[in-house]
């Protein structure tokens, strides 16, 4: 009897965009995907990625049963053995060394599950480490610094309101390729179409002529690491010409003459020679965004991975405040997410408590931020002998082996680990180093919701998706073996059934502090009666069903009838249009004032290095990062449909500077930075600056002891290894932009 097809809806979980997909499936096998035409952000669009998930559900190399190392051999095991043997190796650590001894590394693809959105911290805190370490550091927290000294929250970060806006200006972004990066907003290239056939402009600053690039009305090629001399010329341009309009908002905002003396050095004719960009450029830019009715500037991964992100984030919100286009329609706006967002009912940040600086790394003394340190000194962590040396790893869906600066050292320091567990799908260039792995399901055999993302989106929108194949008969779910491990490493006695017994406590908690906390849709209620509300499901469905319920659009238990829950959710598979985005100051600002903060000193006091730094020079040539639209850091190089065809990890250089090498397309040259030197394809285009050299993040898969067939056979190289870990931000933040290195052609 020939089996029937089913069509499942799902949230495509591979990048910020959020895109509905129509899965088609016959039995366990996935026979078509396509864009889900009725998904109110994505409306159909899909890109290679998402068609990508067929593959990846079947990839051979993909783990599917835990995994001990012995020696160099690996052999597949219970999941009972697995749990038993990462408790006894973790617990031995932790037991002749102390807690500081276990560190954590969460990767990005964690923001992007339930479980680790849900679950993770939970370990984590268990663990009772400071030594935790994730991919923000490698390239988010600038935003979320600047946001929380300026608007009171980590996550208060305003996203440009792109259908509405007139005039766009991205900086060292390329939205066409990321689909929006803190901006969730699938089918870029439809919404700044969008925008030009209305009549409004987009212009583009960045070393390279990026797809995005090539759809701007205007493009400005900017020297790497000087972003934030351009926008402190628009700044002083703003101030000069008397183009200051925050009449709007003049009551919540406080600094303003502070950030008038900040910028009063920096005239468009100071800093033009250091960004290689023209001074009456830079003042038609402030003219413009200071006359258009609707304005936006939003800047990303090449603002944030560079050596002043923070410096270079706090000015986009200077000027998007400055200009009057904070908080209004087609301007930057707060979204108001169904869960986990900053509420009327929030509470303030105290004076003086933020998430910055609380405690120190041990090595370098490098501050922490957002409760974990910087990536840059993983390695220190783990080599240098003493106190609170990290001696055993837990790492979740990461490979900081390929993504962290001066990735050779890290390489070398995680073979130095006494003990290693891993949750991941595959046995990577990390991985490889792990005593024990546990294998993470498919992303079509766990439900998904974008806890994180829809933070950031650029519409209010609420979509859960159920798994599209039941999980194998032996196999625990994500959320249930960070429970497990959890349990198996905990001292308390817990009941018959741990992984139960931990899942109750948590929705009690959550329940617990909810009901008691002033100003709560739910407060004064009875704890007990919710849970038993609750009771019918169990795991992240049930904790996402209480967020859900007693978020803004919630029933709130039946305070408000009618509102969003899980189950009206389950019941709209396409997913909940919450509507565009809405004025939300007074509301969502946390700061002690209850004010927009224009000039944080931390922040302000920055730019006395920033001068120091630009006296220092140029470098004859800069390295910086790209992306591509068929991968999404290191992991996606192990399917065939997303490496195949032309060779992209490749060296980009100007067609002047490979004429002054005496270099022709496709020969190799060295590349050769304070902390490593590869060899790399030249391609040879005039979309990059000149003294600009360009190579993709993610690859150099030729590492040994690897399970990632496909990947090895597009190897590429790792430009991580020129990268440098001694060299951060503000933040913390690793700088992986604007890397001064040599070239030297290879002589045959």
């Amino acid at each position: 009897m020939e089996k029937e097809k089913v069509v499942s809806y799902k949230t495509c979980p591979l990048c910020e965009a959020t895109c509905g997909l129509e899965i088609h499936t016959v039995g366990k096998n996935v026979v078509d995907i396509r864009g889900d035409k009725l998904d109110p952000l994505s409306k159909g669009y899909l890109c290679p990625k998402g068609y990508s998930l067929k593959e990846l559900h079947d990839d051979p190399d993909r783990i599917r049963k835990p995994m001990i190392r012995e020696g160099t051999v690996w052999r597949e095991v219970s999941w009972t053995e697995a749990f038993r043997e990462a408790a006894k190796g973790l617990r031995s650590v932790r037991e002749k060394y102390g807690s500081s001894s276990l560190g954590v590394y969460i990767g990005n693809p964690s923001a992007h599950t339930l479980a680790g959105q849900l679950y993770f911290s939970q370990l984590v805190r268990s663990l009772g480490t400071k030594n935790v370490f994730s991919a923000s550091t490698m390239d988010q927290v600038p935003k979320h610094l600047a946001a929380e000294l300026m608007f009171g929250d980590v996550i208060n970060i305003p996203v440009p309101d792109i259908d509405r806006t007139d005039y766009l200006m991205i900086i060292g972004a390329n939205p066409l390729v990321s689909n929006g990066s803190m901006m969730t907003a699938p089918n870029m290239r439809k919404r700044i179409k969008d925008l030009q056939n209305r009549g409004g402009k987009l212009v583009v600053i960045d070393p390279v002529k990026t797809i995005t690039a090539q759809q701007a009305d205007v493009h400005h090629m900017i020297r790497p690491g000087t972003d934030a001399l351009f926008l402190l010329g628009i700044v002083h341009t703003l101030f000069k010409e008397e183009l200051i309009s925050i009449e709007r908002l003049a009551h919540y905002v406080n600094g303003v003459e502070e950030v008038r003396k900040a910028a009063s050095d920096f005239s468009p004719e100071e800093v033009s020679s250091l960004c290689e960009i023209e001074a009456d450029d830079i003042r038609k830019v402030a003219r413009d965004l200071a006359s258009s009715p609707k304005a936006a500037v939003y800047g990303r991964m090449g603002t944030c991975t560079q050596s002043f992100g923070t410096v270079t984030t706090w000015l986009i919100n200077v000027i998007n405040t400055l200009t009057g286009n904070l908080d209004r329609e087609g301007g930057v706006m707060f979204t108001n997410p169904a869960t986990g967002g900053v509420t009327a009912s929030s509470k303030r940040r105290k004076e003086g408590s933020i998430h910055f600086g609380r405690f120190h790394s041990r090595t370098r003394s490098v501050p922490e931020v957002l409760g974990e340190l910087p990536v840059n000194t993983m390695a220190d962590e783990i080599e240098n002998p003493g106190d609170g040396q990290v001696k055993a790893l837990l790492t979740f869906a990461g490979n900081p082996a390929l993504s962290a600066p001066n990735s050779k050292r890290l390489q070398k320091a995680l073979g130095q680990l006494d003990f290693m567990v891993s949750i991941d799908i595959y046995l990577n260039e990390t991985t490889r180093n792990a005593n024990v792995i546990f294998p993470a399901p498919s992303p079509l055999e766990k439900a998904h919701y974008d806890l994180a993302l829809y933070k950031f989106s650029v519409r209010n929108i609420s979509n859960y998706s159920k798994s599209v194949f039941s999980l194998p008969s032996d196999m625990p779910d994500e959320w249930e073996i960070i429970l497990h491990l959890m349990a198996e490493l905990s001292d308390e006695d817990l009941e018959k059934d741990p992984v139960e017994a931990l899942d109750t406590n948590l929705i009690t908690a959550m329940v617990k502090k909810e009901v008691s906390r002033t100003g709560s849709p739910i407060f004064e209620y009875e704890a007990v009666k919710i849970l038993e509300e609750l009771s019918g499901r169990k795991g992240p469905s049930r904790l996402l069903d209480f967020l859900i319920r007693v978020g803004p659009y919630g029933d709130h238990f039946g305070r408000n009838p009618g509102g969003l829950t899980l189950a009206y959710l389950e019941e709209h598979p396409h997913g909940v249009d919450l509507g565009p985005l809405k004025p939300r100051i007074p509301e969502v600002l946390l700061t002690p004032s209850g004010k927009v903060e224009l000039a944080p000193e931390l922040i302000v006091r920055d730019i006395e290095r920033l001068r120091q730094k630009c006296a220092d020079g140029k470098s004859k040539f800069m390295l910086i990062g790209r992306r591509d639209l068929r991968s999404n850091n290191s992991w996606m190089h192990n399917l065939e449909g997303l490496v195949k065809g032309k060779e992209r990890c490749t060296l980009w250089l100007h067609t002047k500077d490979a004429q002054q090498l005496g270099l022709s397309n496709g020969e190799r040259v060295k590349v050769i930075s304070r902390t490593g030197e590869l060899q790399a394809a030249a391609e040879i285009n005039d979309n990059i600056m000149p003294g600009v050299i360009s190579l993709p993040h993610g690859w150099g898969h030729q590492l040994s002891g690897t399970r990632i067939e496909t990947a090895s056979k597009h190897a590429g190289v790792n430009m991580n290894i020129l990268t440098d870990d001694l060299e951060t931000d503000l933040s913390g933040n690793a700088v992986l932009n604007g890397i001064p290195v040599v070239l030297e052609p290879i002589l045959n």
